[in-house]
């Protein structure tokens, strides 16, 4: 039976006080897995940005926004992940409508 699967959005948000060599390597291992997991994979990197508040004292972030289709058990699994990689600040996944 195959797998059911889903359209998905996920955005994350990289310490941007890691150097820039941390946070190009803490984007890529997540734009590796995700790419690795899913199909249709559009990544949009909007870069450093100013947060509107302070995270765990940190004022600049480097954000990431993918779009992918992936099996269902999959965003579960990136989230898992996310919360305990050190130097991600935030990261949130949401279901795109079909």
């Amino acid at each position: 039976m195959e797998k059911l699967k889903g359209k998905y959005e996920t955005v994350f948000v990289v310490n941007a006080e890691l150097g820039d060599e941390k946070v190009e390597e803490l984007a890529a291992k997540f734009k590796g897995m995700i790419t690795d997991n899913a199909t249709d994979v559009e990544t949009d990197e909007w870069g450093k940005r100013r947060l509107a508040y302070p995270i765990e004292d940190v004022n600049d972030g480097y954000y990431v926004v993918m779009r992918y289709t992936a099996d269902r058990d999959f965003p579960a699994e990136l989230e898992r992940v996310f919360h305990i990689t050190e130097g991600i600040l935030r990261c949130m996944t949401v279901t795109v409508g079909e």
